[in-house]
């Protein structure tokens, strides 16, 4: 269960009412510690003020008898019911008292200095005493207070501090919330711009915000993938177009020689032949079912590599054998002039090679070597397929590794790839985290796989 809010506003709402009452609660807290010490502190200056005054007081008088005769001149000064005064001689006979609430005499050490403390007994009582030297013995002088009118105040101050509080978090809350209101407004905005892009306008891009720099970030990332999406949502549309034109051309090849063959008797031969025809054109088609099951596989997510060492010289000889006959068919000889080691997963290397040699002698010139080299540069291993012939023309060459491209579609061949050759050679070079790359001028036709170490 999520107790935390879903709206964005509410949350920060929520977060700055949160802060503000943390803020406002340590300093409520500071001043009324603060408060509390300013009072006792002068309660303390306030009682000993009393000891000096009785002090003087009984300076100022000829005998304590004298002083007892004149209650007034200590009750006046005390002024109040919770205020308390005893005056007590060395056996604690009591003096002199002025005890309003009739509270016990409290018990307390010798002070030969004014000391302050709480009555044990009473620790609602403040007291401060003195033991002074007479002429008749030592008196000690006592003088009290009760905290009740200052927890009176501080309670009041307390409510007051909580009142305040609760004011305050509601105000920062509402604060909050429009602020947050107002500080998402360009955010709702963006919401709704991007609601608005489906699959029959995905051109259309979010604004900028360049007056924020959050979401202009987050435009800007997002405009990013939008210009992804479109332009892999285009790839999709010209391969599902790519693929109905490839398969369209072998099925329909094979129904019309299916109908011309159920038109009328054929001979056995005629039969033999027509067979014959259908078996390449089902050929080409399971051909170009394997690459596109190859491509997908390539093209997962969670495809892994079994990496290992491959000896380039040793891997390119073995091509070059196996592919030696059609080089002579067609009057190519194959020259290996690879070396070095390579990470990678042979059979996927291995297809790659072989994609880029059968591409160079189909379209290599006649009495020409096709040379498979490498070379070494920087954290960079390249991998050579070079064949002479007509130079391919540079419109071309952006688009040589998409599928079903052809730069001449009437050059199609009974075992060709479908067009899907080339683009498998990049797919796997996907998967081995390096590029295909192709030029062409002149001095001939080099396509070259990078691998980055």
């Amino acid at each position: 269960m999520k107790l935390w809010p879903r709206t964005l506003s509410l949350r920060l709402a929520l977060m700055f009412a949160l802060s503000s009452c943390v803020l406002l609660g340590a300093v409520a807290a500071y001043l009324y510690h603060s408060l509390e010490r300013e009072i006792l502190w002068r309660d303390d200056q306030a009682l000993l003020g009393r000891l000096q005054r009785m002090q003087a007081l009984l300076d100022d008088a000829e005998s304590i008898e004298a002083l007892r005769s004149r209650p007034q001149l200590y009750e006046n000064m005390l002024g109040n019911r919770d205020s308390f005064l005893w005056i007590v001689d060395a056996a604690d006979h009591m003096l002199i008292e002025v005890n309003p609430a009739s509270l016990p005499l409290p018990k307390l050490p010798d002070a030969s200095s004014p000391k302050l403390g709480n009555d044990p007994h009473n620790t609602s009582l403040r007291l401060a005493w003195l033991d002074v030297s007479r002429a008749g013995g030592s008196l000690k002088l006592i003088a009290g207070k009760r905290a009740d009118e200052r927890e009176q105040m501080l309670s009041a101050y307390r409510n007051t501090i909580w009142m305040a509080l609760a004011a305050g978090v509601f105000l920062a809350f509402a604060l909050g919330w429009l602020i947050g209101q107002r500080g998402l407004r360009p955010v709702r905005t963006l919401a709704t711009q991007a609601a608005g892009i489906d699959v029959r306008n995905l051109h259309l891009r979010l604004d900028d915000f360049s007056d924020t720099a959050e979401l202009e970030v987050l435009s800007q990332t997002l405009n990013q993938m939008l210009a992804r999406l479109e332009h892999g949502f285009a790839q999709l549309s010209r391969f599902s177009e790519d693929l109905a034109h490839e398969m369209r051309t072998p099925l329909t090849n094979l129904m019309g020689q299916s109908q011309q063959l159920l038109d009328r008797n054929r001979s056995h031969e005629e039969y033999q032949n027509v067979l014959a025809s259908n078996l390449e054109e089902y050929e080409r088609l399971a051909r170009m079912i394997d690459n596109m099951l190859f491509l997908a596989r390539c093209e997962q997510p969670k495809a892994t590599l079994k990496r290992e060492p491959v000896d380039l010289q040793s891997l390119v000889e073995q091509l070059c054998e196996y592919f030696e006959g059609m080089a002579e068919d067609r009057g190519i000889w194959l020259v290996n002039q690879s070396h070095g080691q390579l990470e990678a997963e042979p059979e996927l290397l291995r297809r790659a090679l072989a994609n880029l040699i059968v591409n160079a002698l189909r379209y290599g010139a006649a009495d020409s070597p096709v040379t498979i080299s490498t070379k070494m540069e920087a954290n960079t291993l390249e991998v050579m397929v070079h064949n002479l012939g007509i130079p391919i023309e540079a419109r071309h060459l952006p688009h040589l590794f998409e599928r079903f491209y052809r730069c001449d579609a009437s050059r199609n061949q009974p075992d060709d790839s479908g067009g899907l050759g080339l683009a498998i050679v990049q797919s796997i070079m996907h998967v081995h985290s390096g590029e295909a790359s192709v030029k062409s001028d002149d001095a001939g036709t080099v396509f070259s796989l990078h691998f980055y170490r």
